[in-house]
């Protein structure tokens, strides 16, 4: 049985004292929550003092990108490595804004897997079609073409150290949001490429769900049997709305 999975991603949002702010809110708030995983993922200058603020909690801190490349003369870029000495656990990678509006390609995506990797971090592969993908019905194609891209040559025990989010381009901070039945067509087909991929362990990883992700309609999407969490955008910036998130079908 795969745990349930909630990740909030801050994206460009909140100075480190106003992180630090939220943490502790969303700690107060959580308390325990055995039965599922809950991570948050604040800008690059905050996740030590956010990890220190969440240290003896449940809630894992995680980083929104890394760099393709090792420690070295890249100004601006941030290297796995530097992530995980922050005290990061996880990583972002491959989300549509860096694909769409940072223009990163697959193969790049795929050089910052094996990174993350190579220095212990848990990388959440964000994957999703454009609305004109969906309308020209290449969905599952492109989503095919990332996850196998972003996943080459990834061991089985990396394989299983991986959640993938499929997030529809067309329904990241719009408000729209795919039907349970939309999301899950596409989450069955990416469970069928993981164990094409990686065998048993195909079965054991999870799939995200991220997209205008809201305390509710995360728990018709959460019913869906191959939607095991959410990467949570707008709604992890509150604590009450990311909680209520991170509590589905336990009240």
């Amino acid at each position: 049985m795969r745990r349930p999975f909630i990740a909030g991603n801050w994206k460009m949002n909140l100075a480190a004292r106003d992180a630090v702010r939220l943490a502790q809110e969303i700690r107060e708030r959580i308390g325990s929550v055995p039965d599922r995983d809950v991570a948050v993922c604040p800008t690059f200058v905050s996740v030590s003092a956010v990890a220190a603020a969440l240290e003896d909690s449940p809630i894992g801190v995680g980083g929104q990108d890394c760099s393709q490349w090792d420690d070295g003369a890249y100004t601006g870029d941030i290297s796995a490595s530097i992530l995980r000495s922050a005290s990061a656990k996880f990583v972002i990678l491959g989300h549509s804004e860096r694909r769409h509006v940072m223009g990163e390609t697959d193969e790049v995506v795929r050089a910052k897997m094996g990174k993350a990797r190579e220095a212990g971090l848990k990388p959440i592969l964000c994957v999703g079609e454009t609305l004109e993908e969906r309308k020209s019905g290449n969905t599952l194609a492109v989503v095919e073409r990332q996850l196998r891209k972003g996943l080459e040559g990834l061991t089985s025990e990396d394989l299983a150290e991986t959640t993938v989010a499929y997030e529809p381009v067309w329904a990241i901070g719009t408000g729209e949001v795919a039907t349970p039945e939309q999301a899950q067509e596409v989450h069955a087909a990416i469970r069928g490429w993981l164990k094409d991929l990686g065998g048993p362990v195909g079965e054991d990883i999870r799939i995200q769900y991220g997209g205008s992700v809201k305390p509710d309609n995360v728990g018709g999407l959460a019913a869906m049997p191959d939607i095991d969490g959410a990467l949570v955008g707008g709604a992890a910036l509150k604590a009450d709305s990311f909680s209520a998130i991170v509590g589905f079908g336990t009240a």
